[in-house]
This record gives C-alpha cells, structure tokens and sequence, in this order.
C-alpha cells in the first residue's frame, strides 16, 4: 500500500496544489496598500471614497453601485472575496478541498444560528436570507424551511431533523443537542426553548475548531505546524471572550460558571486545559487578568487592553491575528495560506467599514483606527526593523 503524503513538502506538494498556490499568491496584490489607506483616510465624502477605490482591486465590483454606503461597500467587497474563495475552491483536489470546506463551516453556523434566531423572532425570511453570509449559504429549500417551523416540541423535531440532514455542519448540532439532552436528562427537542441563542453558537463554534484542529493535525507537515498554531490561538482568543462577555450575565453566576460556562471552552489550545479550568472559576475583569498573566502570549495583550481606555481587547486581538495571518500566508507548501487570505481579506473589508462609517459620521479623529494589512508601518514590523 503506497504511502499517503503529507500536504507539505518541496518534494510533493506542487503536484497536486501548485496552481491554487499560485492563484491565492496572485491574489496578493489585490490588498490595499499604505498609499491606499492614507487616502481614503483623507476623504471627505463617501464619492471621494469610491474615487480612490475604483483604483484600487474593488474597482469591478464597485462599478454598478449606483450610491456607496457603508453596508453597500461591505456587500460588494464580501461577494468579491466569496467569488475569488469559490474560483480557489473548484481548482482544488483533496485534501484541500476538505481543507477549504471547513474553512466555510464556520460561516455556515453562523446562517444557521441566525435563521434560528429569526425563527424565535418572527422577522421575515428573505430579510434574514440578505443578512447570510455568501460562504455559509447551502441549499435555499433548506434555508427558507427552518423559520416555518412551529414555537413548539414537535415543530422543534422536525426543525433538527432539517437541519441534520440538509447541511454539512449537521453533526456538530447533533453533538451539542445530545448532550444538552444526556446532561438535563430530558427529551433533545426541548433544548431549544430552554438555551440562548448565543450559548449554542459558542458550542457550534467550539466543536467546529476542535473537529478542524484535528483534521489539520491529520494532515500533517507544515499545514500541521502553521494551521494548528492558528487554531489554538482561535480557541483561546474564544475562550477569554467567552468569559469576559459572561461578566454581568447569568452565565456568570457560580453554578453556570462550573456547568454551562465551562462547556463553551474549546478542549485546544494555549490555555487548554489548565487555563481553561482556570478560567471556570474567575468572576471579574481583575480576576480574568491574574489568570492571563501567567499565559506569557496573553499577559501583554491584557495589559494593553486594561492600561488604555481607546483599545479594546478585541483590537489587541486583531493586531495579534493580522501577525500571524501575514507571516503565514508568506509561507510555502502548507494550506494555511488559504485560510490567511479568506482572514486578512475580511480584515481588509472590516478597515473599509471603519473609514466609511467614520466619513459618514464626521468622526475623522477616530478614522485611523483600524488595523492595515500588509503594511509597512504595522507595530511588529517596525519593532522588528528597531
């Protein structure tokens, strides 16, 4: 029996991924540069925005926009990437397809959950459709069936049987519906009335990083090495959300820290398992800080975050995940490359947000605020030059 190869590798990998490689590469010079930025951040109006975009990559995809809004800016560029991550997707073989695909089950637990949410709301269907994220979207008759569902056990029955079997994410609903079932001892079908919308999409998420943590480790080789760093740090960055937006929550109560709490926290990662016990029992900020300081990768983060009032954790995190993402998509012979682009793209959109939003609401002062990409002037490229 022939040995399988590991995806990484001088000597194997470009047989059979040498051209979605070189098309992800290609796609490079399609990031915004510091001279981009630097003038969109002068722009008075959102016409001067879209002036100095149809210049740059998005120009084709701005070219039928009759106004540019800040929502208009982020549809167009969102389809743009979900156009260039479908082309990577049909010039890839296994086992980079599965690679790609579950870089696409994340979004599609978030569709689901907010269909879910819609369902429990009553809003419309096609408003919730247009709310979809284009990479998580799966079969319409699936997607237009979940919000006609009855409030009640039996159309709650029939809801996880629709979505079990119509979409690829299916079985991490069914593992967190069985065990929400063998924990309260009571029948799956009344989960859902009992458990908050966001509680089961943290669950989602968690076995979503645990199940693609593994099929990396699988993998093997480079995309091993450089992936599975990316996901542990996805699981931690998780896990200290998780906790701090518990704080003033039911969630943070002492019998839901140690049951319900503690379920969310991904077994992966820096702070599995010691931090992750460690972080059951804290109750405040402070207490979440003493228990970062001993995580070395965190520690530096928090103290950001608590020593200024105009970045939060969450830009400490993006500053920390643009780093990572950068140095691996400048990698070779590993898929993570494929990943970083669909991140540092979303990143690149999340920036466009910012500046439009800023113009719009005259708040100029606040308008360099966001984190670039590939830049030049990014803090740990400067620190590295100093």
């Amino acid at each position: 029996m022939a040995e399988v190869q590991q995806p990484g590798g001088m000597d194997t990998f470009n047989i059979l991924h040498a051209f979605p490689e070189a098309l992800v590469r290609g796609l490079r010079c399609g990031f915004l540069s510091d001279a981009d930025y630097h003038h969109l951040t002068q722009c008075e109006t959102l016409d001067d925005v879209r002036l100095n975009l149809s210049e740059s990559d998005y120009n084709d995809a701005l070219a039928d926009m009759t106004s540019l809004t800040p929502t208009t800016l982020q549809g167009a560029a969102v389809e743009k990437l979900v156009e260039e991550f479908k082309y990577l997707r049909t010039q890839s073989v296994e086992p980079l397809g599965k690679f790609l695909d579950f870089i696409t089950f994340e979004y599609m637990i978030e569709n689901v959950m907010l269909l879910l949410k819609g369902t429990l709301s009553g809003r419309d269907i096609n408003e919730l459709i247009a709310q979809c994220h284009p990479l998580g979207m799966f079969k319409e008759s699936t997607m237009r069936s979940i919000p006609t569902f009855e409030s009640t056990p039996s159309g709650y029955a029939d809801l996880y049987q629709t979505v079990l079997v119509d979409t690829p994410v299916g079985p991490y609903f069914a593992k967190f519906l069985q065990e929400s079932s063998d924990r309260g001892g009571g029948d799956v079908r009344n989960v859902m009335e009992e458990v908050e919308i966001e509680i089961i999409k943290s669950s989602l998420i968690k076995y979503w990083i645990e199940d693609f943590a593994a099929y990396v480790d699988k993998l093997g080789g480079e995309t091993a090495v450089l992936m599975g760093e990316l996901l542990r740090v996805r699981a931690d960055t998780n896990a200290i959300n998780i906790t701090l937006n518990s704080f003033g929550t039911p969630l943070n109560e002492p019998a839901m820290r140690s049951a319900d709490r503690k379920r969310l926290y991904p077994a992966v990662g820096h702070l599995y398992p010691a931090g992750t016990a460690m972080l059951t029992d804290v109750s405040n900020e402070d207490e979440l800080g003493r228990v970062l300081e001993l995580f070395p990768q965190y520690s530096g983060l928090w103290n950001v975050h608590a020593a200024s009032s105009d970045k939060s954790i969450d830009d400490a995190f993006y500053e920390r995940d643009v780093q990572m993402l950068e140095l691996a998509f400048e990698g070779q012979m590993h898929y993570a490359c494929f990943y970083a682009y669909v991140k540092l793209k979303e990143q690149e959109i999340r920036n466009l947000v910012w500046i439009t939003e800023c113009i719009l609401q005259q708040q100029k002062d606040e308008i360099s605020k966001f984190v670039p990409v590939f830049s030049q002037h990014s803090p740990w490229r400067l620190k590295k030059r100093g």
